[in-house]
């Protein structure tokens, strides 16, 4: 598959770190040494899921020149859906793409790079031509505001790239791999509440509901700097890329130091390291799409770029891909 266009969306108000302390007991110095988050943005009333991912999409479309009329495939990847039966398909209503399938896959901060991952499947397979694969949350209404260890890390946002079917030789996806490791799911969690209402006489249900956003942050920092680094060395040697090669390294943004390390390790020089993460927080799902489109948007990803890519976080769930930007084709 070749990767021919990207857009972005981010709710118009900004919260900055100053602002943030003004809520709960932090600081700009706090957050910025520990994180390298300056200011996040936060989805008002008009600014849901389905809107930002909309938005996103349309501005990935006209970026590709496409019509919505010929997509056939838009996967949604993200945690804080509109609606748990799906939200992809108002997405696919909402741009008046009546041809396309759509559905939601969810694995958090690693799921826009699974979603383009399962998307180059079915091209590769024959079956479908043209999709969007967009990444989106709204972590926002799932945070505890009151908690300055999670509540100052996250923002909201949506990004998509479009992909369509190509020659194995012009293909921008050159190598992938993925991993999951259930036994650490409880470092980092957005789980179900435990409450549950009498029906009948010894018959209770529980009822739906969401818990707040915990993380261990200690532990998933040691998890990325130890696992992403391997995964990366790993995809690399299978596909006989030197680190040197490497035009950017585009990772999923969580924290400054976590970039800088994965960098130090392959050598990389930290102006090749691209990095948003000081203006959006961590947007979960969006991120890497946000930062390419950022990148592509201002000049700095260039049709014939090479990019490692790698997305880690709840699950634990991580992987990386190696990927060629080809941009609009005409």
């Amino acid at each position: 598959m070749a990767l021919v266009g990207s857009g972005s969306a981010v709710p118009a108000a900004s919260v900055s770190n100053e602002a943030l302390s003004a809520r709960v007991d932090t600081n700009d110095d706090w957050i910025r040494t520990r994180t390298g988050i300056a200011a996040r943005r936060i989805a008002g009333p008009d600014e849901g899921l389905t809107a930002l991912a909309s938005r996103a999409a349309q501005a990935c479309l006209d970026h590709a020149g496409w019509s919505a009329d010929q997509l056939d495939l838009i996967v949604l990847a993200t945690s804080s859906p509109d609606d748990l039966f799906g939200t992809a398909p108002r997405i696919q209503a909402a741009i008046g793409a009546r041809h396309a399938v759509a559905f939601d896959l969810t694995a958090a901060c690693s799921g826009f790079l699974f979603a383009l991952i399962t998307a180059g499947q079915y091209l590769a397979g024959g079956s479908m031509t043209r999709a969007l694969v967009i990444g989106a949350d709204q972590l926002s209404r799932w945070l505890d505001w009151d908690d300055r260890r999670t509540c100052v890390l996250f923002g909201d946002g949506a990004a998509a790239v479009a992909v369509e079917a190509c020659p194995a030789a012009e293909s921008g996806l050159l190598g992938f791999r993925m991993r999951s490791d259930g036994s650490r799911n409880a470092c980092l969690t957005l789980a179900q509440t435990d409450h549950h209402q009498p029906l009948l006489e010894g018959v209770s249900a529980q009822r739906g509901g969401f818990a707040p956003l915990q993380m261990n942050g200690q532990e998933v920092y040691k998890f990325a700097v130890r696992e992403v680094p391997q995964i990366l060395a790993e995809l690399l040697d299978a596909t006989g890329t030197h680190a040197e090669a490497l035009d950017w390294l585009l990772l999923h943004q969580a924290n400054q130091r976590i970039l800088d390390a994965v960098a130090d390790r392959f050598a990389v020089p930290h102006e090749r390291v691209l990095s948003n993460l000081a203006h959006y927080g961590n947007t979960s799902a969006a991120t890497i799409p946000l930062m390419l489109d950022e990148a592509v948007r201002d000049g700095r990803v260039q049709s014939g770029h090479l990019l490692a890519s790698s997305g880690f976080g709840a699950g634990l769930s991580w992987g990386a891909a190696l990927l060629r930007w080809s941009g609009p084709r005409g």
